[in-house]
């Protein structure tokens, strides 16, 4: 396996202004799902904000939080968390590509009684559970019941986690499967990244990894000492090949050396070696970035 020896700044939080943190912070911790929250206030005045603090954090009951910080500037609390600790409800509307500018518009901070929905250009649609507004233009909106907010500090920058259950999900029909689940390719969601910067899930940067949970996977460890100090294979490779529950055996690796392309390595590196290992290896990791684990297993076992 390939290594670099890192050179690490390390920084004590301590020595950070609060306005210095998030440069690292929220740089590094990302991509980060955007929730789009609904609210109202005791008067039913409207509140349209998002909020990059967010996550699913359970499904039986379903749980997401997200946080509204306090202002670094001046230390003082957002209308979001004000109108939840007046009325413990709100909407999380997901964003995707489609709405992301006019998301990021109503992020603004307007003087409070302002409704984003105006200011951004956003279609308000009542909810069956919840007072405040879906957002029609989103492709997936979730009516929460707040549950509790849960206050992270008093300081400038300190969040304010809200644990909102989940009661009622709307998903706009154009972004499902034939079998009536969420196409990933579809939805073309979005993520924060730090200061300016965003992201785009599409179709050609996605990509699968096959859950571990699914099979016991035989580990690194068990992964044959020449294989696993590779200088071609990455980390990456070598978790691909743990991740299977056995290796193949003699009379497949027997049956796959017969193909030509594998027929062809091996008589062109007849007594050397490690120039068979090398191409043997290349050979694999090529299977590898394909997904095909079990044919590059049986590559690798030919060296």
């Amino acid at each position: 396996m390939t290594s670099n020896t890192k050179k690490m700044l390390t920084i004590n939080l301590k020595d950070l202004s609060p306005a210095e943190i998030p440069n690292y912070l929220q740089y590094a911790i990302a991509p980060r799902p955007i929730c789009f929250a609904s609210t109202v206030d005791k008067d039913g005045n409207i509140n349209l904000s998002p909020f990059s603090f967010f996550n699913l954090f359970s499904t039986n009951p379903a749980v997401c939080v997200f946080s509204p910080s306090r202002r670094v500037r001046d230390n003082t609390t957002k209308h979001t968390l004000e109108n939840i600790l007046e009325v413990p409800e709100c909407v999380i509307n997901m964003v995707n590509y489609d709405i992301v500018h006019q998301t990021s518009l109503a992020s603004v901070e307007y003087p409070k009684g302002t409704n984003e929905f105006i200011k951004a250009g956003f279609t308000p649609i009542a909810s069956e559970l919840v007072r405040p507004p879906r957002v029609a233009e989103s492709p997936v909106q979730f009516e929460c019941v707040v549950n509790e907010v849960k206050s992270l500090g008093d300081g400038r920058g300190a969040g304010n986690l809200v644990i909102a259950e989940i009661k009622l999900m709307h998903i706009d029909e154009a972004i499902l499967d034939a079998n009536g689940k969420i196409d990933q390719e579809k939805i073309d969601l979005v993520a924060r990244l730090g200061g300016d910067w965003y992201c785009r899930v599409t179709k050609d940067n996605l990509f699968r990894v096959t859950k571990p949970v699914r099979t016991v996977g035989i580990g690194v460890d068990a992964i044959p000492h020449a294989i696993r100090n590779s200088k071609i294979l990455t980390g990456n490779n070598l978790g691909q090949l743990g991740n299977v529950e056995a290796l193949p055996t003699d009379e497949q690796i027997d049956d796959y050396s017969q193909s030509a392309e594998i027929k062809e390595i091996l008589d062109a590196t007849i007594g050397d070696n490690q120039t068979r290992e090398i191409q043997l290896h290349l050979k694999a990791k090529q299977l590898l970035d394909d997904d095909r684990v079990n044919e590059a297993w049986m590559v690798l076992m030919l060296g």
